[in-house]
């Protein structure tokens, strides 16, 4: 289920899975946000070093800034039942320097509490944020980085439809650059 509320000039989008709900960030996710982006084990494959709470709140201005410039951000990601912090997910746009591939397409990305991962949520999100693009943005593709060594995100990727283009260098890491064409039935 997709609903919105009005934000200023823009619609909050929010969607309901059947154990989630996904809705903008708000000030009230900071602590979780802080804790998630704060935690080790979360970044190994995205940068590898913890981000600072001054970070944290530079990430949270930016997914809302997405929102208002660009239609399309990033969502906080809560259990429906419990209201649980499970994670984030959604689309960007970056402007990563050497990564062709990305430029103009959304980028999409998700990250989960290490308490929230193995229960399948992940999945039931991208799900969610992709039927959502489909829909909405008429893009013709998306686009993801992955570190080549996360084989549990590359799996969910390419079980969603995305396919490695190539292999890259970003900010010294290696990565895999991989793409997804909308379903033709979503056109």
């Amino acid at each position: 289920m997709v609903h919105g509320a009005e934000q200023g000039s823009q619609v909050a989008v929010a969607l309901d899975t059947e154990r989630l709900t996904l809705r903008w960030p708000e000030l009230s996710d900071l602590p979780a946000m802080t804790a998630l982006w704060g935690d080790s084990d979360v970044v190994r494959y995205i940068g590898g070093k913890p981000f600072s709470a001054e970070e944290v709140w530079q990430r949270l201005l930016r997914y809302r800034g997405h929102w208002a410039l660009l239609g399309y951000g990033y969502w906080i990601i809560r259990e429906r039942t419990t209201g649980a912090f499970v994670g984030e997910i959604g689309f960007a746009d970056w402007h990563r320097t050497g990564l062709a591939e990305l430029a103009g397409r959304p980028e999409g990305g998700w990250v989960l509490s290490p308490a929230m991962q193995g229960r399948g949520y992940a999945g039931e999100a991208l799900d969610a944020v992709l039927a959502w693009l489909d829909r909405t943005l008429g893009s013709p593709s998306s686009a993801c980085i992955i570190a080549p060594d996360h084989g549990r995100s590359l799996r969910l990727a390419e079980r969603r439809g995305y396919r490695i283009v190539r292999r890259a260098t970003y900010r010294d890491s290696d990565t895999c650059v991989l793409l997804r064409e909308r379903p033709d039935d979503a056109r």
